[in-house]
């Protein structure tokens, strides 16, 4: 994919603040600490767009990135931080499940594993709760280059056994730091917006 441009837009919480442009949408979900920012950045190459932080759970808005003026990313707050309050984490819920099942621009939700670790409680649910409303997805494990390549297959069958997965699931190994499968996402996310991978639509300046 050939980036044009990319710009942060928005931290929204209600509806009224969604860009109304109607730009496909590909979301991001995963525990604290997972790389969510750092595969953003690792997409569209850029260094700092979205932004990392020391301070987990610190992401508490859908935070809007819109990239060739073709698709936005939708970067959701971490979940699964023991120092975000009980109140903090049922009000991310609630705004996290108004948007996934309102939301008619969404087209795909990356489901973000670090693939040294089995998937959590919070990945569970998460994968549980696509499934039964039938919101497509793709198990996205980063940190890849963490492992021995020959240790590869070993992780992945056991992300798959604990969530469950299905054999037919989208599944992308990832790492931020090599750019490993930055293609192999980058044209599934592609299909599933249903944009140009080499020539986007750049808008003009109005």
């Amino acid at each position: 994919m050939k980036i044009m441009n990319a710009e942060f837009i928005i931290s929204a919480v209600e509806p009224h603040q969604y860009p109304s442009d109607a730009l496909p949408e590909i979301a991001l979900a995963g525990r604290s600490n997972v790389g969510k920012s750092s595969l953003i950045n690792k997409l569209i190459l850029r260094k700092n767009l979205a932004r990392t932080s020391s301070q987990p759970g610190k992401t508490q808005q859908l935070n809007y990135y819109r990239v060739n003026e073709a698709l936005y990313f939708v970067d959701f707050p971490g979940y699964g931080y023991a120092k975000v309050s009980k109140t903090e984490r049922e009000a991310w819920g609630k705004m996290i499940e108004r948007y996934l099942q309102n939301r008619d621009e969404l087209k795909l939700v990356l489901l973000i594993i670090d693939i040294r670790h089995d998937p959590s409680k919070d990945d569970i649910l998460m994968y549980q709760w696509l499934k039964h409303y039938d919101i497509p997805l793709c198990i996205v494990c980063t940190k890849a280059d963490k492992i021995p390549r020959s240790k590869w297959d070993k992780h992945k069958k056991a992300v798959r056994t604990t969530l469950g997965a299905d054999a037919r699931d989208l599944f992308v190994l990832f790492s931020s730091d090599t750019g490993m499968g930055r293609e192999e996402l980058w044209n599934i996310l592609a299909e599933s917006a249903e944009i140009a991978k080499e020539e986007p639509q750049v808008r003009p300046e109005s």
